[in-house]
């Protein structure tokens, strides 16, 4: 949170936005709606507007946005669905939006290869109905329908992670906007490469402050011929997060596997019109062939039962399958419903599975003994959870609370040999705890990187970390 102090907002310099309108034309605005809009994601930070919003539509404008702006020493702040949840948007220093939604084409489906790509505006629901008739699919699946742009920016995951993997492990090759309006591609499309630096890992996560991601090239997966859908309650955390162990040890092909804590569960059954146990719960997917499907579905629910599952639930056909899986596609909805009228800090943290019970009944007793509510739910496949803490936004004693459970998870989470972030990102809000979390060598070794590449600070500033302004 100290970011927000240690920025220093830049006015926008004479003669930037004419320059930008001989190209841009109405497709920039200093509009002051369209740039709150701009300004504001789904954190708890206050809103932050940039000075001006300009809309690109190809890699060779945002090349030409980025040099404009970097000849006026000014911020480019990228955006692609404004679903970021830990103060990326936020122009803590001023500049310009580069909002990337336009660039909204799937450029090339190449099924011998499995790959796609795209402009980074697709979005994850773009790709896939792009997709629905070729027998492939995109896997990651955060949740929001993000932008593949953000999800390379961020390096998402999901639900889906503990059988296709993270954003990360599902990038070949990206185009990538430099500090200076350079045009860069930063692998092949080969399967694999032993080839120099991984530029690819480096812009993945790098949360648009080394370079604007414009085309992303993915990885597809083929549909599965059969896949089944289970749920079960448990006495306690603990003995949930061990099926799920015992399942990946036996070589259960999981495809999702997600726990509910029964203050969530409760929430959906007001929600949703469900009367589920309110208690924690597995919700789970597991996929292959029709004979390895229905085996698989007897050894899980054997597991489940060995571990004190009850009620365990599962089916193949694809009505089925929605019906048990529907409460948790609605529980970060229903779990804000839970106080209406309150707003949420959204935080996460992902710690080894085998430490995941663990830190989960410890994030558990902390919220309870700071009286707040907050639901707690994720993807336990592999050891990531989040917590809504839902506050009253007039309150500062809530906030200051809510906080507190907040740094106290992400410092939870690297005693437990875990991480800050599992899938959000550092933004503005986890800044402090890199260091913490990884040392100050490795800390220092970033910010060297971000010089390096952006020497004029002027990639979504005051982000990641900390960098004196030149």
């Amino acid at each position: 949170m100290d970011a927000n102090t240690k920025a220093k907002r830049r006015a926008p310099p004479p003669g930037l936005l004419a320059a930008l309108g001989e190209f841009l034309g109405d497709r920039l605005t200093t509009n002051a709606a369209v740039c709150l809009q701009h300004g504001t994601d789904e954190s708890s930070l206050v809103p932050q507007p940039p000075d001006a919003v300009a809309f690109a539509s190809s890699t060779e404008e945002v090349a030409r946005i980025v040099a404009c702006c970097a000849s006026f020493d000014t911020p480019v702040i990228a955006f692609g669905a404004g679903s970021s949840i830990e103060g990326h948007l936020l122009a803590v220093q001023g500049g310009v939006c580069l909002d990337l939604s336009r660039m909204n084409q799937v450029l090339a489906i190449d099924a011998d290869d499995l790959t796609a790509t795209v402009q980074a505006g697709v979005t994850r629901n773009g790709l896939n109905a792009a997709l629905a008739h070729s027998g492939f699919f995109f896997s990651v699946d955060p949740g929001a329908d993000a932008t593949l742009g953000g999800m390379a920016a961020t390096a998402a995951s999901g639900t889906n992670t503990v059988r296709y993997g993270t954003m990360r492990d599902n990038l070949v090759a990206l185009t990538v906007v430099t500090a200076g309006g350079e045009v860069i591609r930063t692998a092949r499309r080969a399967r694999k490469t032993s080839a120099g630096y991984c530029l690819t890992q480096l812009f993945a996560g790098s949360e648009g402050t080394l370079g604007i991601i414009t085309e992303v090239t993915v990885r597809l997966h083929p549909q599965p011929e059969a896949v089944a859908a289970a749920v079960a309650h448990f006495p306690d955390v603990a003995s949930a997060v061990q099926v799920v162990i015992a399942a990946r040890q036996m070589g259960v092909p999981l495809a999702r596997a997600e726990l509910l804590d029964a203050l969530t569960i409760r929430a959906l059954n007001a929600h949703s019109h469900t009367t589920l146990p309110e208690a924690p719960t597995l919700f789970l997917e597991f996929c292959g062939s029709r004979n390895q499907v229905m085996e698989q579905g007897q050894v899980l629910q054997d597991i489940a039962l060995e571990h004190g599952g009850g009620d365990f639930q599962w089916a193949t056909r694809p009505e089925e399958r929605t019906r048990l899986w529907t409460p948790r596609h609605h529980a970060y909805f229903a779990a804000l419903q839970l106080r209406p009228g309150s707003r949420s800090l959204t935080t996460d943290a992902c710690v080894p599975i085998s430490r995941l019970a663990q830190c989960l009944d410890e994030t558990l007793a902390d919220i309870r003994a700071s009286g707040l509510m907050a639901p707690v739910f994720g993807h336990v496949g592999d050891g990531h959870f989040h917590c809504l803490l839902l506050l009253d936004p007039a309150s500062r004693e809530e906030a200051a609370a809510a906080e507190g459970v907040s740094q106290r998870l992400a410092r939870r989470a690297a005693g437990h040999d875990g991480t800050c972030s599992g899938e959000h990102g550092v933004g503005l809000h986890k800044m402090g705890y890199l260091e913490e979390e990884l040392g100050a060598g490795a800390v220092e070794v970033m910010r060297r990187i971000k010089l390096a590449l952006d020497p004029r600070n002027i990639l979504n500033p005051g982000k990641v970390v900390h960098v004196d302004a030149p």
